[in-house]
């Protein structure tokens, strides 16, 4: 299998140390910190800070930032060494670029999908030319408030060519990623896949609360899928 091929994993939303571990052990490539006071999950950057001093090499800790002030990201980033920003809000491609300018922080940049026939009206090959500075563009369903909804949109809508790497989110768990990856994989340069709520506790309150045998089985099936797309592939 190709490093193409192989469907990177972001666990977001991570709040507490055991969290953080249980996602490093099941092999996610990347975690996320909520730096947006208004979202349940959200952490300080002190806390993320605290959090993402326990992860060990070539794990990337990204920061999820929603208009947030250029200054306090550029803060923010510096304070967590090997840092991504993730921008959520309205931000435009220059306030992404002004924001992570000074120590060259890599970027992810939210398209945010309109769910139902709406969606097919959304540019995402205009989009990606746009924020052609971003390390990766994430797809996450158009909803109240910023992520973490549960919801998924139509990925069947999306463009069949994007010239971009893309990051598949939205309403994902182990039962549906799968086909996600196997219908998104094709469309792009690469896929990765992040996932918040899918993984979380049942019940109330439980926002933010990760339950590692659901983010095992969340990386068991992005792996099948890996592996049943490189069985389709091989002799195309």
């Amino acid at each position: 299998m190709t490093s193409a091929q192989r469907t990177r994993i972001k666990i977001c939303g991570l709040t507490c140390e055991a969290d953080v571990n249980a996602a490093v052990a099941a092999g996610a490539d990347a975690v996320g910190f909520v730096l947006y006071d208004k979202s349940p999950r959200y952490v300080s950057p002190q806390r993320a800070a605290q959090l993402a001093r326990l992860l060990p090499p070539f794990v990337t800790p990204v920061l999820l930032f929603v208009n947030e002030h250029a200054a306090n990201i550029a803060a923010a980033c510096a304070n967590i060494a090997g840092a991504t920003a993730q921008f959520h809000g309205e931000e435009t491609p220059e306030q992404c670029i002004v924001a992570t300018q000074q120590g060259n922080w890599p970027f992810l940049r939210v398209a945010r999908i309109p769910v139902g026939e709406a969606g097919r009206n959304f540019d995402l090959v205009k989009y990606a030319h746009d924020y052609s500075a971003a390390q990766a563009i994430l797809l996450d369903a158009h909803v109240e408030g910023y992520g973490g909804a549960g919801q998924t949109f139509n990925w069947s809508q999306l463009p069949p060519n994007v010239s971009a790497h893309l990051v598949l989110s939205g309403g994902l768990n182990a039962a549906n990623v799968a086909r996600g990856i196997l219908q998104l994989r094709p469309r792009c340069k690469s896929l990765a896949v992040d996932v918040s709520s899918g993984v979380e506790l049942s019940g109330p309150g439980n926002q933010g609360i990760k339950d590692p045998e659901k983010i095992n089985q969340f990386v068991a099936a992005v792996r099948a899928a890996d592996q049943q797309f490189a069985e389709m592939t091989k002799n195309v």
